[in-house]
């Protein structure tokens, strides 16, 4: 029995002896092992097209729209267009009833006439006038008149040439009276002004207008074969964009399709200004605090109708562009030099950083061109990676839609 217990506490010992051992020999190892190499999140050089743009929310609006409205009042007797129909410079867009025109217009011609008669009357009377002003001045130069016959008789000539004159004063504004009537009767027929499609109908069949205090708008009249979009700019940009510029958006309906063109104005201010004065200085303590937008106007064609008015848009005004550029996350640039350069980490080939100073072109602070300092396939640095981080990204396009 003795041995046997001592036997066991021997091999006790031992199994103790060892796991001490691999205790001390395990801290060793870590202690006189060389430390792990960090890793790092890389991003390799390669080629993309590169875009710089200012981007800006716009709102389609007609190239042209005019509210065609009554000149006259009356009842709407006929109304000659519908929603949505093109119409033509000239074609008929309304009727409104004519009576009174036209019995104002029957009443000025009728004064006319009444005033024609009396001229021709006068007329007659003055040659009574002049045929007796020629005796009495015969007479008196035979000293077989009086004077006053041929004083009588100067004094009947010069009334009725007076009143000649009168009359003919009194034609004249008659003849305005008549055209005015007509005038007022062609304003009962309203016309289109333009080419262009019927955007909204204002006054219905039936309905009487009234046009003593303002014109009475009967339909709204655009031109849409041509659109304008009107795109809000912000104040931080719109000094980077003028006239000219290469544009391109895109609408909800279609948000993979860009409609291209290019920038036709940028107004000189924003829309708060055509706010009455005293409204605008009283909102001026607040309007520091508010964003401030100038609108940026571009013209497209539309000859499909797919564009409308109030569409929103997301337009992009193009600043600079380049195709199949040499680029780099635009998180991989360091400090910028007095120079313009720029620094980078490249990962060596030992997979140490080596410290690099590069030279960029388009930044839009997504990507940068990389004009001279890198080749193709390099990897920059951008960080050091985390036990759950990839040490290498594949990069995307970010920003505007695809092609």
């Amino acid at each position: 029995m003795v041995s046997t217990k001592k036997s066991w506490f021997s091999l006790r010992n031992v199994a103790l002896a060892l796991i001490v051992l691999a205790a001390l020999l395990a801290g060793a190892y870590r202690f006189l092992a060389p430390p792990e190499k960090p890793s790092y999140l890389t991003a390799p050089v390669a080629l993309a097209d590169l875009e710089d743009s200012v981007l800006a929310t716009g709102t389609v609006q007609a190239f042209k729209q005019v509210s065609v409205g009554a000149q006259v009042s009356g009842q709407i007797k006929r109304l000659a267009v519908k929603l949505g129909d093109k119409v033509h410079a000239g074609d008929l867009i309304a009727e409104i009833e004519s009576l009174t025109q036209q019995n104002t217009l029957r009443n000025a011609e009728a004064a006319l006439q009444n005033i024609t008669a009396q001229l021709a009357a006068k007329q007659a009377t003055l040659k009574q006038a002049e045929l007796a002003f020629k005796r009495a001045e015969q007479l008196l130069s035979q000293d077989a008149g009086s004077h006053e016959s041929f004083e009588a008789a100067e004094a009947t000539l010069n009334a009725t040439r007076a009143e000649i004159k009168a009359l003919e004063a009194q034609i004249a504004q008659s003849k305005v009276s008549v055209d005015t009537a007509r005038i007022n009767l062609g304003y009962t027929r309203i016309v289109a002004p333009m080419d262009g499609t019927v955007v909204a109908l204002i006054t219905q069949e039936g309905q009487t207008v009234n046009a003593n205090q303002s014109t009475p708008t009967i339909i709204k009249l655009a031109r849409m074969d041509t659109v304008t979009v009107k795109a809000q700019i912000s104040e931080a940009d719109v000094t980077r964009v003028k006239p000219g510029q290469k544009v391109y958006f895109t609408i909800l309906g279609e948000p993979r399709k860009r409609y291209r063109t290019t920038l036709r104005a940028v107004e000189p201010a924003p829309d708060s200004i055509s706010t009455d004065s005293t409204t605008s200085s009283s909102t001026s303590s607040s309007s520091t605090s508010t964003a401030i937008y100038y609108n940026g106007l571009l013209d497209i064609a539309n000859p499909d109708d797919k564009l409308r008015i109030s569409m929103t848009t997301q337009v992009y005004i193009v600043l600079a562009e380049a195709e199949k550029a040499l680029s780099i996350p635009s998180a991989a640039l360091g400090e910028r030099d007095r120079d313009g350069s720029y620094l980078v980490r490249v990962l060596g080939a030992n997979g140490t950083p080596e410290e690099r100073r590069i030279k960029i072109g388009i930044n839009n602070k997504t990507s940068a061109q990389v004009l001279e300092g890198l080749s193709e396939g390099d990897q920059v640095v951008l960080g050091e990676a985390t036990a759950d981080t990839p040490t290498s990204t594949t990069r995307r396009r970010m920003g505007p839609p695809p092609m």
